[in-house]
């Protein structure tokens, strides 16, 4: 099967600008496809604070960050929009009025204008240094929690001491799983809100234990899956955990190096553009979101949405060339 493709506009992000990005391009009638390194869509909001409270969303009190991405996900369905997740850009080259992007899984797609949504660059789990950590990667150890369900009633380790293993304890905890914290400070890095919560539960349940000062020391079980998880505190005393699971909650590694060789004009790792187009120094490569950079930006998802338009608009008159965009609102459209 040929892994050679053609469409109007790649988009280069999964996150929620990208995602929009998708929708805005369709609303003028241009075909996307999007490349992103994670192994789901959704970018930082899905994978590192999916429980956390957004409260910066028109037309939303508040909306935590994995349900907005699944209503932006929903928002672009009837599009039927391509995406190439795990995959890292490893080349984008320019020939005559087009660009070709490839990447690390063989992936060669050819479009007349590209969009940059990637946040801060591709992301990968910091992985805890322990030995034999490949054999229960994705088995019984995993970087994050796509269906809650699958955790019910099992025995958990939880690494870290930030949002996500804070928000992620207490959710566990709340549908019936034993948790076990485990941190190597006394100081925890979430909002004081959920620790304090976190403590309540503690001291109020039996079903959330902390474990600190403490770090993850070895993994006992075999064909990828946990039986036992070795802990150790800073004296060197050892101390051995029952467990089915562990999720390691270590933040991501970012990486924008991969964009070095594209042309494009990076200041401080983020990528200059035009504020009134999103368009970088290459015609025809936007940049919008996190990584995008201009004076006075201000660092929102609002403000990704707003330069998300603005580069559609700007794409499309290079996917169209010589044909007048006649603008028109969303409301004059029927989207089924």
């Amino acid at each position: 099967m040929s892994n050679k493709f053609k469409t109007d506009v790649i988009i280069i992000g999964a996150g929620p600008v990208g995602l929009f990005a998708v929708f805005q391009c369709a609303m003028l009638g241009m075909k996307s496809c999007v490349i992103d390194a994670l192994e789901h869509i959704g970018g930082q909001c899905q994978a590192l604070y999916p429980e956390k409270p957004i409260y910066d969303i028109p037309a939303y009190k508040e909306i935590k960050a994995r349900d907005l991405i699944v209503q932006l996900e929903k928002q672009i369905e009837a599009f039927n929009p391509e995406f190439y997740l795990e995959n890292i850009v490893t080349d984008l080259e320019k020939e005559s009025d087009e660009f070709t992007v490839k990447t690390n899984k063989g992936l060669e797609i050819t479009a007349r204008s590209v969009i940059i949504a990637a946040g801060a660059g591709a992301f990968g789990p910091n992985r805890p240094p322990l030995a034999n950590i490949e054999e229960f990667e994705g088995k019984s150890l995993f970087y994050m929690v796509k269906n809650p369900k699958d955790f019910c009633s099992k025995k958990i380790i939880i690494a870290g001491g930030g949002d996500s293993a804070v928000d992620w304890a207490l959710a566990l905890a709340e549908m019936g799983s034993e948790i076990y914290i485990v941190h190597r400070r006394n100081k925890f890095r979430a909002s004081d809100e959920t620790v304090r919560k976190m403590h309540y539960f503690a001291e109020n349940f039996g079903n959330i234990k902390i474990k600190i000062p403490y770090q993850l020391h070895a993994i006992n079980g075999n064909y990828g899956q946990i039986s036992s998880v070795d802990i150790i505190d800073f004296d060197g005393r050892v101390e051995n955990i029952k467990a089915d699971i562990i999720l390691p909650f270590f933040g991501l590694a970012s990486d924008i190096s991969f964009m070095q060789n594209w042309g494009v004009e990076i200041e401080n790792n983020k990528i200059k553009v035009n504020p009134t187009t999103a368009e970088t120094n290459i015609d025809g490569i936007f940049a919008i979101g996190d990584i995008a950079s201009y004076p006075n930006k201000l660092k929102l998802i609002l403000t990704g949405f707003s330069e998300a338009a603005m580069a559609a608009h700007r794409a499309y008159s290079y996917t169209f060339k010589g044909k007048p965009l006649h603008f028109e609102y969303s409301t004059s459209r029927k989207i089924k």
